[in-house]
């Protein structure tokens, strides 16, 4: 990829920027990132998150288990009265 990047350089193949644009300024800043200071907010409501989508997730799992053994009684049960 290199190559061919130097290639495009070397024959001209890059379209100049208008000068109009060369010293416009960017709409978006970024910022390095502060670990000496974490945004706490984001920090809960990530783990907040993830807890409530594990909380959710073992209850399904539950339900889903139960509904199982429930199925699997009926099943298993031969009453000539019931059917």
């Amino acid at each position: 990829m290199a190559a061919g990047l130097r290639a495009v350089r070397r024959w001209g193949l890059v379209a100049a920027a208008p000068p109009r644009l060369a010293f416009t300024r960017s709409a978006s800043v970024v910022k390095k990132a502060n670990s000496g200071q974490p945004n706490w907010l984001r920090v809960g409501m990530a783990f907040g998150t993830s807890a409530a989508v594990w909380a959710f997730l073992i209850k399904e799992h539950d339900e889903d288990v139960m509904e199982y053994e429930k199925r699997q009684q009926e099943r298993r049960h031969k009453c000539t009265g019931c059917s």
